[in-house]
């Protein structure tokens, strides 16, 4: 099978165009259909593809507002490439979207997920156990912490989800970034680089910054709601076993609209299958 018969093909593909700002893309990004839009200039055959914009970059760079900087370069692909060839390209780049371009035309998109959809169909190979292709170490987040604490640490450990564990250890529910993206707000301000970023008897704190002056500066920060991680997570989430093959976890993460799913063996969480684990069996 090749990108071309995976592929959502450019007149499907939804673009934001240059010059633009953040609002443009976030308007596509905070539905939860989409982790990146395609950037393009110009129209018709003067149309020239810029790069992606994801919900990644929206988060951690609050400040800026300009669309041509928020755009990323990251690899691409071909129409003729075999699924084979893709998936060896998204586990080594860590790319959840490719580009698939001729020249400096954006002839389509592939996604992972469109890989997944190949496995689940059978067009792909999804006859191997699932336990020797996922992931044994699980990011995890208590259900007590505030979000913005959770948002953290996601960010930290540079990972899209956080399996929920309440008081007893116990898993509980799910976090990922589309919830977080849901629910922030960009707010613009003043800020006293004279004052600590954290107070220093806030238990949730990160860090705090001494004292450098008393200039105000213009700030603009991403905002989440007051609450928890129990507050906002998804309580209900589906499970696997080592022995359940790459094609049923593939149809799991289509049926439900996630990305992993977290790999149980007599009630106990021993790792994560994530869709980019299933590429392993390709």
């Amino acid at each position: 099978m090749n990108v071309a018969d995976a592929m959502t093909p450019r007149e499907d593909v939804v673009t934001v165009s240059l010059p633009g700002n953040r609002d443009d893309a976030l308007e596509y990004l905070r539905t939860g259909k989409f982790s990146a839009v395609a950037v393009v200039k110009g129209e018709d055959e003067e149309e020239v593809f810029r790069g992606l914009v994801s919900r990644e970059a929206l988060i951690e760079q609050p400040d800026e507002d300009q669309l041509a900087l928020l755009v990323e370069e990251g690899p691409t692909t071909t129409a003729d490439a075999t699924l084979d060839e893709l998936a060896h390209l998204m586990r080594e780049t860590g790319a959840r979207r490719v580009p698939v371009v001729e020249g400096d035309s954006l002839e389509g998109i592939i996604t992972i997920t469109d890989v997944v959809r190949a496995i689940a169909a059978g067009d792909a190979d999804g006859e191997s156990e699932v336990g020797p292709l996922a992931t044994p170490e699980v990011n995890c987040l208590y259900a007590g912490a505030p979000l913005l604490t959770a948002e953290r640490e996601l960010s930290y450990a540079e990972v899209s989800y956080g399996i929920v564990l309440d008081d007893e250890g116990d898993v509980c529910g799910i976090l990922t970034d589309t919830d977080l993206i849901e629910v922030a707000e960009i707010v613009e301000g003043e800020g006293d680089t004279g004052e600590s970023l954290a107070d220093e008897d806030d238990e949730w704190m990160w860090e705090g910054i001494k004292a450098v002056g008393n200039r105000y500066v213009p700030t603009r920060n991403v905002v989440f709601p007051e609450g928890t991680v129990a507050d906002f997570m998804t309580e209900e989430i589906v499970t696997v076993s080592r022995t359940k093959t790459a094609q049923r976890a593939a149809r799991l993460m289509l049926s439900n609209d996630i990305e992993q799913v977290p790999m149980v063996n007599g009630g106990d969480l021993v790792g994560i299958v994530q869709d980019m684990d299933l590429l392993k069996a390709l």
